[in-house]
């Protein structure tokens, strides 16, 4: 997902970088041990419970447990099934560890330096598990979509928790028709989601703009 997204960005940093140097390395909550610099931690209680905690954290040295959090912990909400195994007949939020890999939002980019695109009514994500776009972005006029826009999610009709979202990379390659489809780190509605991950849209703001494909983020979804 102009001249103020710098000045958001400088900001960003600035606070990301002050947080960072007055926290100590630690490890993460939940196992990670992959290559990635970046890691969004989601730790829920129970595999029912709807809420998690939330923290963003930044690989401080090559050792598996050389992590600093740079935000958080944040109250985030999860699916009103919990988290577990995701599919297109629960509202869970896929358990593991998935790439985040580009951005969208009905707002424009507001400092993500991951792919982004600005969406209205004529992008969709699609559910339709008979159709070979299954889980995957799509442009189209409503009434003219190569796919059953009823099993499709309007992306411009979303509302404010679409002003900005990361896509969550779960059932993308390869794509398994009714695993699972459209979950996102999008803004916060203040309940639970139908398997996605919300928060706040300050904090929201503040880890997208942190977010660097450089580094090869991924978010960590998992239960204590």
């Amino acid at each position: 997902m102009p001249n103020r997204v710098v000045t958001a960005s400088v900001a960003t940093a600035m606070l990301l970088t002050m947080t960072a140097t007055s926290a100590s390395a630690s490890s993460l909550p939940v196992p990670y041990r992959g290559p990635a610099g970046q890691v969004i931690t989601v730790v829920a209680d129970s595999a029912t419970a709807t809420t998690a905690v939330l923290t963003a954290w930044q690989r401080t040295g090559p050792l598996w447990d050389q992590w600093t959090p740079v935000h958080g912990p944040v109250t985030a909400n999860v699916g009103t099934d919990g988290i577990g195994q995701a599919s297109e007949t629960t509202s869970k939020t896929p358990a593991g560890v998935w790439t985040l890999t580009e951005a969208f939002g009905i707002q424009a980019n507001d400092g993500t330096r991951l792919p982004y695109r600005q969406v209205g009514t004529s992008d969709w994500w699609v559910s339709d598990t008979k159709s070979p776009l299954y889980n995957t972005y799509y442009h189209c006029t409503p009434g003219s979509c190569p796919f059953n826009e009823g099993a499709g999610e309007d992306l411009g009709k979303a509302g404010p928790v679409y002003d900005h979202a990361v896509v969550i990379d779960y059932n993308r390659k390869p794509v398994v028709p009714g695993a699972g489809s459209a979950f996102f780190l999008h803004v916060s509605a203040g309940k639970p989601t139908a398997g996605c991950v919300s928060i706040p849209a300050d904090d929201l703001k503040a880890v997208m703009a942190w977010l660097d494909p450089a580094q090869h983020p991924v978010i960590d979804i998992a239960v204590h």
